[in-house]
Order: structure tokens, then sequence, then C-alpha cells
């Protein structure tokens, strides 16, 4: 018999039930306000909590880095149940080697450096992943103050003075398999330069870009804002073109991290995603681009000076020969998320231009590859939970500086057709 103004009793099987039905139907509940592409990949691993809090993002210091530090820096991560920490990293060979180790959870690194890396070239081989892209355009090509005071001030007069003084021309790419690189081969090779047999290349770290060209090392550089302006503002170097001259809206940096991270990770990769796609979006509110700019500038981050960063993340061009513009292929990051999508073609790409430097010998299976690094399920999660719209395809085409269109329909001719190859 109970007692006066006590509950009934209950037994302790049937207390468990109680209690795991009542669990169950809270998180059911809490599941009904996720959006159903979240709903069952979450549901399917029996939470939607993320399985690790604290992610550890490398990053090298360049403008495109922002949406890594300002997620952290503004608690865009915090929304999303994680805690970002921007590791700052000094080269991308380091960012590769900590990313195969796991000595960090992902980073900010070329487009291509992963897919390097997927297929053992440029380190050792390791299973991928691209979760997004994380900005468009942006970088540059730099030749230094003796190659003006000849005459050159464009692509095809660099041909005609490589051609007629034979010697050691030589330019920097930040990584062999990386976008810096690619951007600089097809650039040369839309003007007649073999990048293989007319001049030499050499792998030099974003932030060593500047020093190295004042100590006359390098007669030019491709690589990311702000190094090609510091060059212009330390009146070392102008700006001979632009990587959206080359493509305009080109995929570059992705955030990226191991096939395992993100298979053992899928919440805490979704958040991650998630928390990025909102950084993504106050960034490219041109309104909050000034407060980007001084926050990046800062010494845990870029370390330099502000006005060197402000113009060209506002699209306010200056070559450092008398031309100004206002690019409307400035950097973006998220442009209603067209960046960020990983479009399969993008991915495919890279690989078409390892083929054509002879940097892979054989045609990959250019679209499984893709299929297996760019986590675009991940993705659409994410995107559905910060209402971010979806491309209508995951393949996307442009029509590069030479002319020639690229679709991703047929990797292996596209590859094989250009006439300056390995």
């Amino acid at each position: 018999m109970d007692l006066p103004g006590t509950p009934p009793f209950i037994d302790d099987g049937k207390r468990d039930f109680m209690k795991k039905t009542a669990t169950l139907s809270a998180a059911a509940a809490l599941m009904a306000l996720v959006p159903p592409g979240v709903r069952s990949a979450a549901w399917a691993a029996g939470s939607d909590a993320p399985e690790k809090t604290e992610i550890k993002i490398g990053f090298i210091p360049l403008t495109d880095c922002a949406s890594v530090v300002m997620a952290a820096e503004k608690g865009f991560d915090k929304k999303y149940g994680i805690k970002i920490i921007p590791s700052k990293e000094a080269s991308w060979a380091g960012v590769r080697d900590k990313l195969s180790n796991g000595e960090l959870d992902a980073a900010h690194v070329l487009y291509g450096l992963i897919y390097g890396l997927q297929l053992g070239i440029g380190g050792p081989k390791k299973d991928m992943s691209v979760l997004m892209t994380l900005s468009n355009n942006g970088q540059a090509i730099t030749l230094n103050n003796q190659i003006k005071a000849k005459g050159v001030t464009d692509g095809a007069g660099l041909a005609r003075l490589v051609k007629a003084e034979p010697k050691e021309w030589t330019f920097a790419q930040t990584f062999p398999t990386g976008t810096h690189a690619m951007w600089l081969y097809y650039w040369m090779a839309s003007y007649g330069i073999d990048p293989f047999r007319d001049v030499k290349v050499i792998t030099v770290p974003p932030p060593q870009m500047v020093a190295n060209m004042r100590v006359d090392k390098m007669d030019g550089y491709c690589v990311g804002e702000p190094w090609n302006a510091r060059a212009i503002h330390d009146k070392i170097g102008f700006t001979v073109a632009t990587t959206q001259d080359i493509w305009a809206d080109h995929p570059e940096k992705v955030l990226g991290t191991t096939l395992e991270f993100a298979r053992k990770h899928p919440n805490t990769a979704r958040a991650l995603i998630a928390a990025l796609l909102d950084a993504s979006k106050y960034i490219d509110t041109m309104s909050n681009r000034p407060e980007v700019g001084r926050i990046i500038s800062g010494k845990n981050y870029v370390n330099t000076d502000y006005e060197v960063i402000e113009d060209r993340l506002q699209g306010n061009y200056d070559n450092g020969i008398g031309r100004k513009w206002k690019d409307a292929n400035y950097m973006k990051f998220f442009n209603e998320g067209r960046v960020n999508f990983p479009y399969l073609s993008d991915g495919m790409w890279f690989l078409t231009q390892h083929k054509r430097w002879g940097l892979i010998k054989e045609h990959p299976d250019y679209l499984a590859v893709a299929r297996s690094v760019n986590q675009i399920q991940l993705y659409k999660e994410a995107a559905a939970m910060t209402h971010t719209p979806l491309p209508k395809s995951e393949m996307r085409s442009a029509k590069l500086i030479d002319g020639v269109v690229w679709e991703g329909k047929n990797p292996k001719a596209y590859a094989d057709g250009f006439k300056v190859k390995a």
C-alpha cells in the first residue's frame, strides 16, 4: 500500500522503460526541428551532437583564411556546439603533414594539395576529404621591378623576354600540386611559356615570398593575398595578372580533412561546415569587411599592415604600374553559396592539370576520385542547417584565359588537349 502523498510505486523495470520513452520522445521532438537531410544522417548515428567539440584548424597567413578566423572570433562555432581553435602554420608542407598525422583536425588548405595526397603525389598517399570550398578568386602573379625595367608589363611581354634573353628565369609557387602552381603554369602556358622547360620554378611558403623577391631570389611568383599587394607596398614588384583573370570565380582554398576524420566525426564535420558557412556569409556582407581586415591583419593571423589587406579584400585593385580598377571578381567567400559548394568538376580540374604537367603518369578515374573526396552529402546537410542555397548541378563550367572551356564532361580529352604540356 502506498503512503498518502507519495506517488504510486513503480518497479525498476517500468521506471527504465518510462525514462527511455521520455528520452526518445524528447529526441524525436528535437529532431522534428532539424531539416530532413540533416535529420536522417544525425539520427542514423543516434545523436546529432558533435563527436568532438574542440576542433584544431590549421591555416596559412593569407587573406583567405578569414572564414576560419571569423568563425572563431565571432562565435559562429558556438552555435553548433563546437569550438574552433585556429592554428597558424608556416608552410603548406607543414599543413600537409599535420593533417595526415592527425595533429590538425582540418585546415584551410589548397584544393590541389588535398587531391595530390589522395593520389599520393606531393606527399604520402592518404584518403582525404574536401568538406567545402572556402573562397573564390583573390590570388595574383607578381613580377619584380627588374623585369618591369626591361619593359615587361604583361604575359606577352614576359614570353618575349624569356625567349630573347635565355637564362635561369626563376618563379615561385607555394606547393607543387597546389592552386598557385596550377595558376602560374596555366597563365604562362597561355602565352606560350613552358613552365618546366623555359623557366625554373621553385616552392616558397606564402609569407616568405616578399622577402625572397627582395633579395633577388626570384623573378616572379604566384601567391595569395596580401603578399602581392605587399610587394607593391614595399616597391619591389607589380601585379602582372590576377588569378580571376585566368578563371573568373575559380575555386581556391578548401576546408580539408582526412576521410578518416569525416567518417569518424560526421556530426562534428557537419557543424564545422555550418559554422564556416555562417562566417562566409558574414564576410561577404561588404560592410563587415573593414572589421574582417582589421582582425585578420593582426599578429596572431596574417601579421601585416591593415592597409595592405584592406583594398584588395574590398575589390579595389592597383597593379603598381598605373592601373587602378574595381574588380567584380574580387575575393568571395559566400556569394549565395556558389563559392562553398564542393563541385565535383572543380576537384576534377586539378587532376587534369596534375596529368597535364606530368605529376601523375596515367589518367585517374576523374569522377570517381572527386566523388570519394568531395563530401557533398555532408555539405548538403550543413547547407540545410544554415539555409544556404544549393546549385542545380554538382558540375559547373567555365571558360579560362586561353579560351578553352572546362565543364568536366571529358576530363581525359581535356587534359590531353593542351598544346603546352609535360
